[in-house]
């Protein structure tokens, strides 16, 4: 086919957002086409080339993310997976997921990768397990909590971005240990994340900072004057709390902003605010896929999480595309730990690896993934003793599209 494909470099980096924007259908803006530089990892992002063009490629971003019972651990964070308009089905994106995920394995890298799908009908192929939804949360301003609700005696305040950014960071960090899903970040992560120019607004308001001792939101405005009073939108961009009260605290402030008619924001798929309502039904709720996690190293992978309870069963997984998973495995847990070893031993569950993808972070229960015949229990008991123990305490969510 005449195609290459190879590790970029520092200097590929405008390049290869040009190329971004082209199979993402953006225009290009020269003036910011370096916005994305200290995000670039450029050893970690390959691109595929007809000739010298350049047509193709993907990256990995280092990143750690909370898992189940054992905290922040690392993790290949797919990004910027591309292919150029004109260069479709010519085996690109084939190329870009075959370097990515042997390259990992062969460099005994991070053992689980995971991403966000432009496309949902994609990355299965890839072995990539839908693994996490998120919420579009819609509440209307000033619906009543119910009465045992507590917002405590702290002040909620909001401050200039200067100020409130350092507190906000170090809230980040205290919370994001404890919830399943989230990411590191890097100060140029953050300047992403929050970047606050003009063309970043879509006819919104610049930021506002809402600080709680134990917690934070961001947000903006759209403005809505009708003829019987102000409907304004409040869009929430992130909101994160230590424990219930600073939560409940914050989305007491959000809700009873002056002038707000609704409040909407992207959020947890079991965000508690339903269950704070003394009318549930106010809040219009619709759920959508966010994070899709491969299993690089299933052994290792496997081990790198905690369990809610011991289970020991065998495993046969299937993986045309990483071929080192496939086969039969011993799982072990005790104690919430695993151990994941070769064996010859009768299988008690069959799989692709794309389901233990799917029921990775707790998010998708194993037996779900039996009714709908993407696992085959062979030892009656043992997709409910497995599918127990991937639970967690609370759904996995993401705040961020990375």
């Amino acid at each position: 086919m005449g195609l290459t494909i190879r590790t970029l470099v520092p200097d590929d980096s405008a390049r290869f957002q040009r190329l971004v924007n082209a199979a993402f259908l953006s225009d290009v803006d020269e003036e910011h086409v370096g916005r994305w530089h200290g995000l670039f990892e450029a050893e970690r992002h390959h691109g595929v080339f007809d000739g010298d063009e350049l047509i193709g490629g993907g990256g990995i971003q280092s990143r750690e993310m909370t898992l189940p019972g054992a905290g922040p651990q690392a993790v290949a964070a797919v990004t910027s997976v591309v292919v150029r308009p004109g260069h479709r089905r010519r085996g690109v994106l084939n190329m870009v997921m075959r370097a990515q995920l042997h390259g990992l394995h062969e460099q005994a890298r991070e053992p689980l990768a995971a991403l966000w799908a432009s496309e949902a009908a994609i990355y299965g192929r890839y072995g990539y397990g839908y693994a996490a939804d998120f919420l579009r949360l819609s509440v209307p301003a000033r619906a009543e909590f119910l009465p045992h609700v507590s917002v405590g005696d702290e002040r909620v305040r909001e401050a200039p971005r200067q100020q409130a950014m350092p507190v906000i960071k170090e809230l980040y960090e205290r919370v994001r240990p404890h919830r399943t899903g989230w990411l590191s970040r890097d100060d140029a992560m953050w300047e992403y994340r929050l970047r606050d120019e003009e063309r970043d607004r879509h006819g919104r308001s610049a930021y506002r900072y809402v600080l709680h001792p134990r917690g934070y939101a961001v947000y903006r405005v759209t403005q809505d004057w009708q003829e019987r009073g102000p409907r304004h939108q409040l869009y929430v961009r992130e909101l994160a709390a230590e424990d219930a009260v600073a939560f409940a605290a914050l989305y007491r402030y959000l809700l009873d902003v002056d002038l707000v008619g609704e409040l909407q924001l992207f959020t947890a798929a079991d965000d508690p605010v339903v269950h704070l309502l003394a009318d549930s039904r106010l809040a219009l709720r619709s759920r959508a896929d966010s994070l899709w996690v491969r299993l690089v190293d299933v052994d290792r992978a496997l081990a790198l999480r905690r369990y809610q309870s011991d289970v020991d069963v065998v495993l046969e997984v299937s993986d045309e595309l990483c071929p080192w998973n496939a086969g039969t495995w011993r799982m072990t847990v005790k104690g919430g730990e695993a151990v994941v070893r070769r064996t010859s031993d009768a299988p008690d569950l069959a799989m692709d690896v794309r389901a233990l993808g799917a029921a990775y972070l707790g998010g998708t229960r194993l037996t779900v993934l039996g009714a709908a015949q993407a696992v085959h229990e062979r030892s009656a008991g043992a997709l409910a003793a497995l599918s127990h123990a991937f639970l967690g305490d609370r759904e996995p969510h993401c705040p961020e599209v990375f």
